[in-house]
């Protein structure tokens, strides 16, 4: 179900490593191995990928939209119509506060 994790893939260095051993050792103990054997990995988050956009015109937004007239029955109506095209993404932006990766696997407080 879902499977849209780094677990199944080894990618994010906190993920198991999907061996016979991993599941046999303690909680713990193994996630602390995997972070001590990955010196330079941190389990912060400190860029994103953002969900707005450029048009041409040099403007910021998530969604653009363009006006348009429509005459029907002799009735002139305004419409919004949404644009798709020539938008470029804004990017990776920097975050003010640094998050913590979703695949962390340490319980940093219990409730």
């Amino acid at each position: 179900m879902g499977g849209s994790g780094s677990k199944s893939k080894g990618f994010w260095p906190f993920s198991g490593s999907g061996s016979v051993d991993d599941s046999t050792k303690d909680g713990n103990e193994q996630s602390l191995a995997r972070v001590r054997s990955f010196p330079g990995a941190t389990p912060f988050v400190f860029t994103r990928r953002s969900s707005m956009f450029f048009d041409e015109d040099g403007d910021l937004a998530h969604e653009f939209y363009e006006e348009t007239i429509v005459t029907k029955n002799g009735r002139k109506k305004a419409k919004l119509k949404r644009i798709h095209k020539n938008l470029t993404p804004q990017g990776m932006i920097k975050l003010d506060h640094p998050c913590i990766h979703v695949d962390f696997p340490i319980v940093l407080c219990e409730a």
